[in-house]
């Protein structure tokens, strides 16, 4: 009896230990190869979906830009010269170029006429007949000038835009379950087809709802159009390269793709071209299910083994480098078990390190976020010029995702969000108490350049930080919260009509509050992307910045230590 019990601890002791299932994939691509052909070419392949995301998030600003030069249009005037009539029915016109823009003199015009001179001391009325809009600073008709969306009617603007960014809340929440319960594909598919869909329509609007109802359609496919194949690409890629592959893709293409909207604005010339130009080429998503693979994690966490191993091959083909037989057959085992572990994104939450560490990115992304979308949307009231203005801000969007990608695994993500987050909070404040003018553009545009590498870095920390089975649904709730504080975005400019400096100071106090929560997170910097909510766990753990470390042995040191004491129980045996 002793020796069969001998026997049998010893067979287990020399039995292979079961390989950890959280790195199986990271060992396949480091075989396939970290970043072969088809990784580049999937990297390539990114680009349109970068432009088609830019595009659709800021063509409103375009299309509903605001001229500032605009006054009370008086029927019985129009025949005289531009600026002889404004001189005449305008109060403070004739001062300088701060005149009321939304009230006119409530005079005899027939008597103005006679005398040509402005009926000064005569009680004012709101505008009855529309408004003139002097195009210098927008050189075409948007839809503002169009429809009369100022001065009582200037909340119409903000209230679409608002809008956008609760269709942009729903599209994340069901794009974000698709790409988790149908793939990563279909749900780039329909979130593109859909933002085509409400672009056109945008077309066939005549007034306030049916532009409103339209914009909504469009802000569905925020930002589902681009995030599945950002997802795709991060988890085929090796740890080494996912940090320049995140970074230069979107400086590079959404940043590429803000300076492209600002020369088809100035080069159509027309708003309605515009979201033409826009929102039709979404089309070309029709043609990837030729050439993108579906996630093989996703495949693998989903039990489709078969299509995970052919999406493999495909990879082996196009890379010219083989994956071990033993690491696909290993690869194939585990995937092929059906664990009984809930992995959705539903667990993910219910998991305490995994939701506190995802509280903090939610608040940190807003604010961030909150911070990009007010100063392009304030592009109008900040420095000299509108487009210059938004040139400049978005322009910094890609040197500082350059900056981002080469010290981004020197200095970890943890410390540049917080350090950024905070750079960011000062520069906002020194903006806020700056007269308008070229200083002032120049500090929003280097605050907007902090800003920008803290979202760079924490875009990354999301995709790094969520096992693979809730990595889309997981993403897609952080920037459904985005969409949470944009709602507030066109409203927090607003406020600078109570007080000019008043956006830029709230925008500045919350940097400075994202700054200092930020260092709650964990460092992600050089880690296997989880499998597992076990994985992300661990990963929280030991990344953790004040908590004391506990000593936590990996699978193979607990392996090794329980080798260890089976050792001594069979050297008792064996005495025995």
């Amino acid at each position: 009896m002793t020796e069969k019990i001998r026997e049998e601890e010893i067979m287990r002791l020399n039995e292979p230990p079961p390989p950890p299932q959280g790195d199986i994939m990271e060992r396949i691509i480091t075989e396939v190869g970290e970043m072969g052909r088809y990784q580049r070419w999937l990297f390539v392949s990114m680009m349109p979906f970068g432009l088609f995301f830019i595009f659709a998030y800021t063509v409103q600003m375009f299309i509903a830009a605001t001229p500032q030069e605009h006054w009370c249009k008086v029927p019985e005037l129009q025949h005289l010269d531009l600026d002889l009539r404004r001189n005449l029915s305008i109060p403070g016109a004739v001062d300088g170029p701060d005149w009321n823009r939304c009230e006119v003199y409530d005079a005899n015009w027939t008597q103005v006429l006679q005398t040509m001179m402005p009926p000064v001391g005569s009680p004012t009325v709101p505008c009855r007949h529309g408004w003139e809009f002097l195009y210098n600073d927008i050189p075409y008709t948007t839809v503002v000038s169009e429809r009369g969306w100022v001065c009582e009617n200037a909340g119409i603007a903000p209230f679409a835009q608002t809008m956008f960014f609760v269709g942009s809340l729903v599209g994340c929440a069901f794009f974000g379950w698709v790409g988790d319960k149908y793939g990563r594909v279909p749900a780039l598919i329909g979130a593109n087809l859909i933002g085509c869909f409400g672009g056109v329509l945008t077309l066939f609007t005549s007034g306030v709802w049916d532009f409103t109802i339209a914009r909504f359609i469009v802000g569905l496919c925020i930002d589902s159009c681009a995030i599945m194949i950002y997802i795709i690409v991060i988890e085929y890629v090796g740890s080494r390269h996912r940090t320049w592959i995140s970074n230069i893709s979107i400086a590079v293409y959404c940043g590429g793709g803000a300076l492209l909207m600002v020369g088809l604005a100035l080069w159509l010339l027309d708003w309605r071209h515009l979201v033409l130009a826009t929102s039709l080429p979404m089309l070309f998503v029709l043609v990837t299910p030729l050439y993108l693979p579906e996630s093989a994690r996703w495949l693998a966490s989903k039990g489709k083994v078969n299509k995970a191993v052919n999406m493999l091959k495909k990879f082996e083909k196009v890379n010219r480098r083989g994956i071990p037989d033993d690491l696909m057959a290993e690869f194939i085992v585990v995937a092929s078990q059906k664990s009984t572990v809930d992995e959705s994104l539903r667990a993910v939450v219910a998991s305490k390190p995994l939701r506190n560490s995802l509280l903090v990115l939610i608040a940190v992304t807003m604010v961030g976020n909150l911070g990009i979308d007010a100063i392009l949307r304030m592009s109008e009231s900040i420095g000299t010029n509108f487009f210059l203005t938004f040139t400049l801000s978005s322009a910094s969007e890609i040197p500082a995702l350059v900056l981002v990608t080469l010290v981004l695994d020197k200095w970890g993500r943890r410390s540049l969000i917080s350090g950024t987050m905070a750079v960011a909070g000062i520069l906002a404040l020194f903006t806020a108490f700056t007269s308008k003018g070229v200083t002032q553009m120049v500090l929003a545009v280097a605050m907007r350049f902090a800003v920008n590498m803290a979202i760079g870095a924490q875009l990354q920390m999301v995709a790094e930080l969520i096992p693979t089975g809730a990595r889309a649904s997981g993403n897609a709730l952080v920037h459904l919260t985005v969409y949470v504080a944009a709602m507030f975005s066109p409203y927090v400019v607003y406020s600078q009509r109570l007080w000019m400096p008043l956006p830029l100071l709230i925008i500045g106090l919350l940097c400075l509050g994202a700054g200092a929560l930020s260092l709650l997170l964990p460092e992600t910097k050089g880690q296997p992307m989880p499998q597992t909510i076990a994985d992300a766990e661990k990963l929280i753990r030991d990344g953790m910045l004040w908590q004391k470390k506990k000593p936590d042995l990996d699978q193979n040191e607990r392996l090794n230590e329980e080798f260890r004491k089976m050792s001594m129980s069979v050297t008792s045996l064996h005495r025995m």
